[in-house]
């Protein structure tokens, strides 16, 4: 370790005077923060750990939600203190306190010391950190209008008037709508060198509203297809949040009287609004590394792309899937993973061969690879940081074809639009996934809509079906607030762009049913 206090501090002044890093982005180091951090790294250092790390976390979850008439409940949360993580005999340790100063610090670092220690002698593989920069920068959130300083009371009233536009619509009968918003502020700082701050805004809207059928009691819910993002108020001013209820009440009528579908084998035309959540379960998840190496079976499962599976077919050739942290808005973008690795964006699947994973400092010497992904996150100051999904993307066609040119192309299909119920078995092999509207299409035009739709396949014949992508332009984005992995469980913020997709002969059921084609 060779980070001493004069070091760490000269790094903190370099970082919290310049102004043109630190003052414009709006962030500042409090010098509080940094003692805690030295006297920390100094204690790690004299309990004999060979590598330590602190992250001191806030996290604030704010949400509201309506029913009806009424707002329903109201959540202000926050979490905050330090977690630190040390190395020790190539063993890790890990200690956490929501009391944030030098005497607690140097406390937690003898205690993850001592963890490491017990841990060294029984682990069976010692951990090895990829070499890594030290990196000393701020990072946050593009914002024009920050969603904690738009009072609560505007948030139910907008989405009050949300229901009262859903209610309008002849047929609804009940609806609800809700708005959560998420701060994460991080201060990480390593005995490599790093001193990095970062602050992530999150916000996710959505309201859906049920139709039942006046005689037979039958029931069918439309959720709106407007998807969480990394940004400020502004992107509710943007979303046509409002403007889209009576079209979604409308669609809701629309599905409780449409026909249901005949199973069978059909060719569909998935929106990017249903597809990114099948790009979440059948690419990001078997791709995440612990995952292949069975090192998640106890909780979330395992993966059926092992690692002798690399350079195989995974997908149709015109398909490449890509992973990264980068691109504006994602729920999992960010300048820095929990290990202190800068992001950057990398293909899973390149022209339909399975060519990569996600890793973390620990994990790519795993594979062989020489740095980190840097796919480390923990959901808070008390959470082990571990491997967690980046952003996990379809790239599109190379000619800018509409989803409208994709129906077009389509002699007898369906045309699925918006996410509903889904599973896959623990492998992510073979999965069932549904939609919130479903419309048939026969010689290149949507004929009517239909109900009742799920289709069913396993994940390597799914991609390889793909012939057909839409274009850069219809590119959209579909996130994930909450993905849930590890034991103790934590949650992780995802998103996945792509372009509407075309995949021939999938599987096509009843899920009213339970009838397959």
């Amino acid at each position: 370790m060779h980070l001493s206090r004069r070091s760490l501090l000269q790094a903190t002044a370099a970082l919290t005077l310049a102004p043109a890093l630190a003052h414009a982005r709006g962030l500042v180091a409090d010098a509080t923060y940094l003692n805690v951090i030295a006297a920390t790294l100094d204690a790690a250092k004299r309990a004999g750990a060979s590598y330590a790390d602190l992250r001191i976390h806030r996290r604030r979850d704010e949400g509201v939600r309506v029913r009806d008439d009424h707002v329903e409940s109201i959540n202000d949360a926050e979490r905050f203190g330090v977690g630190v993580r040390v190395l020790v005999n190539g063993a890790w340790g890990f200690a956490s306190s929501p009391v944030v100063t030098v005497k607690e610090g140097a406390r937690l670092a003898q205690v993850a010391c001592a963890l490491a220690k017990a841990n060294a002698a029984v682990i069976t593989r010692k951990v090895e950190l990829a070499p890594n920069p030290a990196h000393v920068d701020v990072w946050q959130t593009p914002l024009q209008k920050d969603p904690f300083k738009i009072p609560v009371a505007d948030k139910a009233e907008l989405l009050l008037a949300v229901c009262e536009k859903l209610r309008a619509v002849k047929g609804i009968n009940f609806c609800e709508a809700s708005l959560s918003t998420r701060l994460e502020w991080k201060l990480f700082a390593s005995s490599d060198g790093a001193l990095i701050e970062q602050s992530q805004t999150r916000i996710g809207p959505d309201y859906s509203a049920t139709a039942i059928h006046p005689t037979t009691g039958e029931f069918v819910s439309r959720s709106w297809d407007g998807q969480p993002l990394q940004a400020g108020w502004e992107h509710l001013e943007t979303s046509h949040f409002l403007e889209d209820t009576t079209r979604v009440a409308e669609e809701a009528v629309q599905k409780l009287n449409s026909l249901s579908v005949e199973p069978g084998k059909k060719d569909l035309i998935l929106d990017a609004s249903n597809l990114w959540l099948t790009i979440h379960e059948s690419v990001g998840h078997p791709t995440e590394l612990d995952r292949a190496l069975g090192y998640e079976a106890n909780m979330a499962g395992t993966s059926f792309a092992t690692i002798d599976t690399l350079g195989t077919q995974y997908a149709a050739p015109l398909v490449t899937l890509y992973a990264d942290k980068t691109t504006p808005g994602g729920l999992a973008t960010c300048g820095y993973d929990d290990d202190g690795v800068r992001t950057q964006r990398w293909n899973l699947v390149e022209k339909g061969k399975f060519v990569g994973y996600q890793t973390t400092r620990e994990q790519a010497g795993w594979i062989g690879e020489k740095a980190s992904r840097g796919c480390s996150y923990a959901q808070d100051h008390a959470s082990v940081p571990f491997q967690r999904m980046p952003n996990v993307s379809l790239a599109p066609g190379e000619k800018d074809l509409s989803v409208l040119d994709l129906i077009k192309a389509t002699d007898d299909g369906i045309y699925v639009v918006g996410t509903g119920s889904w599973s896959i078995d623990h492998q992510r092999y073979n999965f069932q996934f549904t939609g919130q509207m479903f419309f048939e299409v026969k010689k290149g035009k949507v004929t009517r809509s239909l109900k009742d739709v799920g289709y069913q396949s396993n994940t390597p014949a799914f991609w390889k079906s793909c012939d057909l992508l839409g274009g850069p332009s219809s590119v959209r984005m579909g996130s994930a607030f909450d993905d849930g992995k590890g034991e103790p469980m934590q949650s992780n913020p995802v998103s996945h762009a792509c372009p509407p997709a075309r995949f021939r002969g999938v599987s096509v059921i009843n899920s009213a049913s339970k009838k397959g084609g």
